[in-house]
C-alpha cells in the first residue's frame, strides 16, 4: 500500500526524533512518502491530493488541528471526484502529536505516538480498520465536536495566545475560560435557539455543544464528558445550557467531569441524542469551533450527521 505521512513539526509534542522513528518503522509496512506542513490549512491540501496520487492510505503526526484537516482533504477530495462510499477514499490513521489529542484518544490509540504507531502498523498487518461517522458544519467535517458560545470564545482566545508563542497547555485553557466566563462573555441574554425536523423550538440557550464522540475533551489525562451516549457510530448528540449563573455552570460541569456513567441533567441543561441534524439560529454573531479550531462568528449554524463517512486504521 502507498501512504502519505503529514507532519506538523511545530505541534506540541511532534520533534524531528519522534518522526524519524515513526518514518522508519512504517516504511517496513507500507510504502511510505513523508511531508511536512508549512502553513494553516496544507494538511488540507496535501491529504486533498493522496487520492488522485494513488495514495490508499494518509496519515498524520500532530494534533487535532492536522487530524481535521487531513480528514477535510480525503472528504473534500471524494467529494469532487464524486466518490460516496468510504471505501472508494483513502483510509486514515492519525497519530497523537499535539496537546489535546482527543481525536485519537477517543479511538483508543496509546498517549505515546511511537506506541500508537506499532498499534496501526498491527492493524495494517491485520486489516483491521473501522467505518466512523463525522460531523458537518459550515462546509467544514469534524470528528469530534463542534460548538457555538463560551467553549468556541475560549478556542479564539486560546489561538490568539498561541499566535503570541503561548504553550497550549491544560492550565492556559483552564484560565483563559474562568477569565472568558467572568470577564468577557455575555451572561445575561442568551442568544441561540434549536431547531430540528418535526420537532418545536427550543431556547433560547447561551451555548451549544454538539459532539459526534466522547468524551468531548480532556484535562490533562481527565477526560470531560458533556454526551457520554455520543459515538461514532450513532448520529451527533447535543447539550445545550439555558442559564451560565455560576452555582448551575459549576454543577454542570462538576457533572462533566464525573466518573459516572449518568447523563448530564439539570433544570437548564437540554440534552439530545443520535440528531440526524441540528440547527441553531442565533440573535447576534456568536463563536464557532469545529474540532478546536475556532471558525469565526455566525448567526445561523446547521450541524448535521454523516455516516459511515471515513474509514480509519487505528
Amino acid at each position: 500500500m502507498r501512504a502519505l505521512l503529514i507532519v506538523n513539526p511545530r505541534a506540541t509534542s511532534t520533534t524531528g526524533l519522534r518522526r524519524d522513528v515513526i518514518a522508519r518503522a512504517l516504511s517496513s509496512a507500507v510504502d511510505l512518502a513523508v511531508t511536512e506542513t508549512r502553513y494553516r490549512g496544507h494538511a488540507t491540501k496535501l491529504a486533498g491530493a493522496a487520492l488522485a496520487d494513488g495514495y490508499g492510505l494518509v496519515l498524520t503526526l500532530g494534533g487535532d488541528g492536522t487530524a481535521n484537516e487531513a480528514i477535510n482533504g480525503i472528504m473534500s477530495a471524494g467529494r469532487s471526484a464524486g466518490l460516496g462510499p468510504a471505501d472508494l477514499l483513502p483510509a486514515f490513521a492519525p497519530l497523537p502529536g499535539g496537546s489535546a489529542n482527543v481525536f485519537t484518544r477517543a479511538l483508543g490509540l496509546p498517549p505515546d505516538p511511537v506506541d500508537a504507531m506499532g498499534q496501526v502498523i498491527g492493524s495494517l498487518a491485520s486489516g483491521q480498520q473501522r467505518r466512523i461517522g463525522l460531523g458537518l458544519a459550515l462546509g467544514r467535517y469534524f470528528a469530534f465536536n463542534a460548538g457555538l458560545g463560551l467553549d468556541a470564545e475560549v478556542v479564539r482566545a486560546v489561538e490568539a495566545q498561541r499566535a503570541l508563542g503561548r504553550a497550549a497547555t491544560p492550565r492556559l485553557y483552564i484560565r483563559t475560560a474562568v477569565r472568558q466566563f467572568y470577564q468577557v462573555t455575555d451572561r445575561r441574554t442568551a442568544a441561540l435557539t434549536l431547531h430540528r425536523d418535526g420537532q418545536p423550538p427550543e431556547g433560547p440557550v447561551f451555548l451549544v455543544i454538539v459532539s459526534n464522540t466522547a468524551p468531548w475533551t480532556y484535562v490533562g489525562r481527565r477526560p470531560v464528558h458533556t454526551s457520554r451516549q455520543a459515538s461514532f457510530d450513532t448520529g451527533l448528540d447535543v447539550i445545550a445550557l439555558r442559564s451560565l449563573r455560576t452555582p448551575g455552570t459549576f454543577r454542570a460541569i462538576g457533572q462533566m467531569l464525573s466518573r459516572s456513567d449518568r447523563p448530564l441533567r439539570g433544570r437548564h441543561v437540554i440534552s439530545l441524542h443520535d440528531e440526524s441534524g441540528v440547527l441553531v439560529s442565533a440573535d447576534r454573531s456568536v463563536a464557532c469551533q469545529v474540532d478546536g479550531e475556532y471558525m469565526g462568528e455566525h448567526e445561523s449554524v446547521l450541524f448535521e450527521s454523516i455516516p459511515e463517512a471515513i474509514r480509519v486504521i487505528f
